[in-house]
Order: structure tokens, then C-alpha cells, then sequence
């Protein structure tokens, strides 16, 4: 069992691979005293732990995550992890294929929010 300084190096390079350096610099850089507990707790345990696990591979683990923010109404976080999808490889079509088993299974207005969102960060991503 790795030890926490093993799990939070493997966690940062985890959660940078996902979410890319430019989102976790952001993030460090607004630690303040009050979340610096917060944020070691995630990079150690939801990067260090869930994210670094070799159950399920990255695309499978950023559908799933998807699936779960959408469904309990997390905007910025799917928001984020939206981009995050697509740095794993998830194709557009997948994206529209989880939201739709949210709207079944979790409710018509939550995929309608989420596909909202999705469809303006997809959107521009064919700008780029």
C-alpha cells in the first residue's frame, strides 16, 4: 500500500495528465490555508487512489464521472471534467451517449443541463 507522499505524487501526476497543467496550476495557485487539507485530500485519494487504479481505463473512469456529476447536478465540475473527457479520448458521440442514459435514469432536466454545457465546450472545441 503506497504511503501518502507515494499517493500524492502519483495523484498530481494524474490529475495534471487529465485535467492539464494549466487547470491544476489554477487550482494550486488559490490554495488558501481553509482548502490546502481539501486539496491534499483529493490529490491523494480521487488522483492518487480512484484515478491512478487500474480498473477500469481513463476513458471508461471520465464516462463514469460524467455520468455522476450529471446526474447530481455538479455544473463546474462536469464542466471540467467535459474537457477532461476529451483529453482521454472520449469522442463526442460517447459524451451524448452517457447523457442520454441520464436522462433516462436520472432525470430529463439534469441531461438537459448537462447537455447544454457540453454541447458550449464541444462547441469550442471545433473553434479551436
Amino acid at each position: 500500500m503506497p504511503d501518502d507522499g507515494t499517493r500524492r505524487e502519483q495523484g498530481m501526476g494524474v490529475r495534471r495528465e487529465v485535467l492539464g497543467d494549466e487547470h491544476v496550476d489554477r487550482a494550486n495557485a488559490r490554495i488558501t490555508p481553509f482548502t490546502e487539507g481539501f486539496q491534499d485530500f483529493i490529490t491523494r485519494y480521487a488522483w492518487g487512489e480512484l484515478w491512478s487504479g487500474d480498473g477500469v481505463d481513463r476513458r471508461t473512469r471520465s464516462m463514469l464521472t460524467l455520468a455522476i456529476l450529471a446526474a447530481v447536478g455538479c455544473e463546474d465540475e462536469f464542466a471540467m471534467h467535459v474537457k477532461a473527457a476529451r483529453r482521454n479520448g472520449v469522442p463526442p458521440e460517447h459524451i451524448r451517449e452517457v447523457l442520454m442514459h441520464v436522462a433516462v435514469y436520472a432525470g430529463v432536466p439534469r441531461a438537459n443541463s448537462a447537455f447544454a454545457i457540453a454541447n458550449t465546450i464541444l462547441g469550442d472545441e471545433q473553434s479551436d
